[in-house]
C-alpha cells in the first residue's frame, strides 16, 4: 500500500480537483473516503471551527510517541456519532485505508477555486484514537464532538499556525452523565479491538469498563456525576477526568492494568486535574479514587496512601471493591496511617 500520493509531498499546495485525481474522494464534505484508492480524506479549516469553541490542529508538545494531530468530526449540530464519515475515520485501519489530511490554505491564483496544503499521511493512536469534547453547534446548543487524534505516518508537513494555541485562563467545565454520552463505535472496529491483546488495547478495554461499571453503581446511588473538562491557562491540551461524582465531591481515575507505570500514570492524571477543582467547589473536601483492574501491589497502595488517594479494584469474582485506608497501607513500623479525609463527603453515601 503505497503511504503518499506519487505527485505531491506534504507541503505541496492542491486543489480539490487535484486531490481527487490522486486520492479519490467526493468533491464536498470535510470527510471523504475512497473505496477504489484506500484512502480516507480529510479537510480542516483551522478557522472556521473556532466559531463553535473548538480548533484542529497540533499539540504542541509532543508524548513519548510523538506528534499528535487533533481532528474534529463532521457534525454540525448535536451530539456526533459514529457514522459516515467519522465511521470511516474509526475504521479505516480495519478496512486497509490511509488518512491523508489537507488544510485550507487559499485560492488558485487568479480565481474562486479554494486550494488546500497536503500535511501528510496520518492514521488513529492506537491507545487513544479520539476523545469526546463538548463544543456549540450551529444551534448554538452544546453537544459532544468526537476528536480524533492523529499520529503522522513518514514525513509530515507541521507550522506554528496549524498548532493549537494554548488557553487564555484556566476553565473546569463538569458535563453531566447521559445514558447516551457513550458513544457506540461500529461492529468491527469493537470486533477488531476485542481480537487485539496487545498491551496498549487491552489497557484502553480495562479504563473503559471500570468506567462503565462505576457509573452503574453511581447511578443506581441516584448520585449525580459525569465527566470534567479542564482547560488550563498557558497549555494547549484539554485535561479530562473521566469520572467526576458531584455529589460526593469524588474524582475517579481508571488504571488500565495493575502495573507500577499504569497506576503511576493514573495518579498523575489525579493530581494533575483535582488541583484545578477549587474554582467549581469552592472549597469543599475533595476526595481522589484510583479504579485498578485489580489489587495494587504493596508498595503502590502505600504511595497512593502517601497522596490521600483511595483503591477501588476489581476482586476475583468481578466486583468493584473499595479498599479500606488499613489495608491500603500495610504498616512497615507497625503503625497504621489512615486516609487524611475519612470524613469528607464521599464517605457519606
Amino acid at each position: 500500500m503505497t503511504t503518499f500520493p506519487s505527485s505531491f509531498q506534504p507541503g505541496d499546495i492542491r486543489t480539490r480537483a487535484d486531490i481527487r485525481k490522486e486520492l479519490g474522494g467526493s468533491p464536498q464534505g470535510g470527510i471523504t473516503p475512497s473505496v477504489e484508492k484506500k484512502t480516507v480524506v480529510l479537510y480542516s479549516d483551522i478557522g472556521s471551527g473556532e466559531q463553535y469553541g473548538y480548533r484542529d490542529g497540533w499539540l504542541r508538545e509532543e508524548d513519548r510517541f510523538g506528534p499528535v494531530f487533533e481532528y474534529t468530526g463532521a457534525g454540525p449540530r448535536d451530539d456526533q456519532a459514529f457514522v459516515g464519515g467519522n465511521a470511516s475515520i474509526l475504521r479505516h485501519a480495519v478496512e486497509g485505508r490511509i488518512l491523508h489530511l489537507f488544510i485550507a490554505y487559499g485560492k488558485a491564483p487568479g480565481s474562486d477555486t479554494k486550494t488546500h496544503r497536503y500535511i501528510g499521511a496520518f492514521e488513529l493512536d492506537e491507545t487513544k484514537p479520539y476523545t469526546v469534547r463538548q463544543a456549540r453547534g450551529q444551534d448554538k446548543k452544546k453537544r459532544d464532538v468526537i476528536v480524533f487524534r492523529l499520529r503522522p505516518i513518514g514525513a509530515f508537513f507541521r507550522s506554528e499556525a496549524d498548532t493549537i494555541p494554548p488557553a487564555k485562563k484556566t476553565k473546569v467545565s463538569f458535563i453531566p452523565y447521559r445514558r447516551r454520552m457513550r458513544l457506540e463505535e461500529p461492529k468491527e472496529v469493537r470486533d477488531a479491538r476485542q481480537r487485539d491483546m496487545s498491551a496498549a488495547t487491552v489497557a484502553a478495554r480495562n479504563q473503559e469498563d471500570l468506567i462503565a461499571d462505576y457509573e452503574e453503581i453511581l447511578s443506581q446511588r441516584q448520585h449525580n456525576f459525569g465527566r470534567l473538562e479542564v482547560q488550563v491557562r498557558d497549555i494547549e491540551e484539554t485535561l479530562q477526568a473521566s469520572l467526576y461524582d458531584e455529589s460526593a465531591h469524588t474524582l475517579y481515575e481508571p488504571a488500565g492494568s495493575t502495573s507500577r507505570q499504569a497506576l503511576k500514570d493514573a495518579l498523575m492524571q489525579l493530581m494533575d486535574v483535582s488541583r484545578h477543582l477549587n474554582s467549581i467547589e469552592n472549597g469543599i473536601p475533595l476526595r481522589c479514587m484510583l479504579l485498578a483492574p485489580g489489587l495494587p501491589g504493596e508498595d503502590i497502595r502505600q504511595l497512593l496512601t502517601l497522596h490521600d488517594v483511595g483503591i477501588i479494584y476489581r476482586d476475583e469474582s468481578g466486583n468493584l471493591t473499595e479498599l479500606q485506608s488499613s489495608d491500603q497501607n500495610p504498616p512497615s513500623d507497625g503503625t497504621p496511617r489512615g486516609m487524611s479525609c475519612l470524613n469528607c463527603p464521599a464517605r457519606l453515601n
